[in-house]
């Protein structure tokens, strides 16, 4: 067996820091992770020389990226551009998101998630966000397009679920009954709370009834309050829901990034997602979506009325961002860019280093910049 030795640098294996270790690679899995004093004779070595080898990261919120949107016309080979241009930044699997659209382009969606299915590096699946959603909490989705979830839409998501490996449906209270969340939740989607201006009860319902996540907690939703906690309330103490996070300094204060991270009940966590655009990996400064323009300025994404449309972040920064400004530290900060969403899709094989594990790494620096990025 041809076993590729990597050491020199420190390895994050999804749960803490080790130093003087090596990691054994052999095809596309981890075999093992070592004392660098104890690496086989006759293994193949690659000193990285410094730095922090750390899983790949995962992003379950991507709407685009090297100049292309998901939405402007779902392929196989749209995905493959949006997952490569966010492998540079050290994400090496991510969730094409299709925000609120038609039922054509939403089906159009579906069939390029299955198509890249297993053959599409980076594409784990998908991520519909709408168009069950609320127009109270639009955002920059387009509110003509939202609509109650039928019967038949929630039959098309669970038979979309035997092409998919993973979906992430976003879906508002107001629009979904706890029904057809039980529905979809037990068919393996993972239902996720967002654009809703659900009070604290319903919210709870809805997560009794098997939705795990929220998406982009705090941005289009009910906040918390002194008579109602709302969604972020509800988010916040429900044991078993995880929350994606957009890390960027504009879509949510830091002080209440932090507040939130302390308040989260376990087992489920908070998460980092880009919730990017066309825009990452590129220098322009608009882009087209549904038929408006979206402007880059400073730092962010908006419409003509000043409405934030995704963001202009990739999770490399998000991760620096954590870390750093936030103050979670290094190794909290790389879980939630990795173990975590690993954890809430049921992913065992990502968002760590260890035996039987994915052979996808991010080589940093101590600031974690990318260095690197490796998947055998």
């Amino acid at each position: 067996m041809d076993v590729l030795a990597l050491f020199g640098a420190r390895v994050f294996d999804g749960a803490l820091v080790r130093e003087r270790a090596a990691v054994l690679v052999a095809g596309d899995t981890v075999i093992d992770v070592i004392g660098d004093d104890a690496i086989p004779s006759d293994a193949r070595k690659r000193d990285l020389s410094g730095g922090v080898l750390v899983p790949g990261f995962i992003d379950l919120q991507v709407n685009g990226g090297g100049g292309v949107m998901l939405n402007d016309g779902p392929s196989a080979a749209r995905m493959a551009s949006i997952a490569q241009a966010h492998r540079h930044f050290g994400t090496t699997g991510l969730l094409p998101t299709l925000i609120t659209d038609t039922a054509s382009v939403t089906e159009s969606a579906i069939a390029a998630a299955a198509e890249a299915a297993g053959t599409v590096p980076g594409v784990l699946g998908l991520h519909l966000e709408g168009p069950h959603l609320a127009p109270r909490r639009r955002g920059a989705h387009l509110a003509e397009l939202m609509r109650p979830m039928t019967d038949q839409d929630a039959e098309l998501l669970i038979a979309a679920r035997d092409r998919v490996k993973t979906l992430l449906v976003t879906v508002a209270v107001e629009q979904v009954s706890t029904k057809l969340i039980r529905r979809l939740s037990d068919a393996g989607i993972v239902v996720s709370l967002g654009h809703t201006d659900a009070g604290y009860d319903e919210a709870r319902a809805a997560f009794d009834a098997g939705a795990r996540s929220a998406t982009h907690l705090f941005n289009a939703m009910s906040q918390l309050g002194n008579r109602d906690p709302g969604v972020v309330g509800a988010v916040l103490t429900a044991p078993g829901v995880s929350a994606g996070v957009i890390a960027d300094g504009h879509h949510v204060h830091p002080e209440t990034l932090r507040i939130a991270h302390s308040a989260k009940r376990g087992p489920g966590r908070l998460y980092l997602v880009t919730d990017a655009m066309a825009c990452v990996g590129t220098q322009g400064d608009s882009f087209p979506l549904n038929g408006r323009t979206v402007f880059r300025q400073d730092g962010r994404l908006i419409l003509d009325d000043g409405t934030l449309a995704g963001a202009d972040v990739d999770m490399a920064s998000c991760v620096r961002y954590a870390a750093n400004t936030l103050g979670l530290g290094l190794e909290e900060a790389l879980r939630m860019a990795s173990l975590y969403p690993a954890q809430l899709i049921g992913d065992e094989s990502r968002g760590r280093i260890g035996r039987g594990a994915k052979a996808e790494f991010v080589h940093v620096d101590d600031d974690c910049r990318v260095l690197e990025v490796m998947c055998f």
